[in-house]
């Protein structure tokens, strides 16, 4: 008997709980499976932003410019958007990227163009755009500049 899954189910855990095969993240972008080239996780781009966040917040934002982050939070995020504008713009990656083996390229796999990394950053701050992924784990921040995260 061929039993259809509650349709709650497939509202939970989305059209793969259904039985529609997408392929693999990075398959569509003609990406390998596994290892360098490969579509980042989520993990490692989570922990990436997070290393990011507290090197400019505490590290630099506070230690060395003295601003306090619970009453200028402002300041951490400008810090953080200078680094990934000076790091991801020279090296293709910021201190937490390096640190989870990950980078930013164009979806042809070339360096990203300035303009671009500009639009992905300034989304990426926004925070919303990078937490809406498709099923390449691309958020709307990468979608926009035209940009993937991959391994190392």
């Amino acid at each position: 008997m061929n039993r259809q899954p509650r349709w709650t189910q497939t509202w939970l855990g989305g059209v793969r709980a259904a039985g529609a095969d997408l392929g693999r993240p990075g398959e569509r972008l003609g990406l390998p499976a596994e290892g360098p080239g490969s579509v980042s996780g989520f993990g490692r781009r989570v922990g990436a932003v997070v290393v990011d966040w507290l090197v400019c917040t505490w590290a630099i934002g506070r230690g060395i410019f003295g601003a306090d982050p619970a009453r200028s939070a402002w300041v951490g995020l400008v810090i953080f958007a200078l680094e990934y504008l000076i790091l991801a713009g020279t090296t293709g990656m910021t201190l937490g990227m390096l640190l989870f083996r990950i980078k930013i390229t164009t979806v042809d796999g070339h360096r990203t163009p300035f303009p671009s990394l500009v639009l992905r950053t300034l989304l990426l701050c926004l925070a919303l755009p990078a937490l809406i992924w498709d099923r390449d784990n691309r958020g709307l921040h990468d979608r926009a500049a035209r940009t993937v995260v991959v391994r190392t």
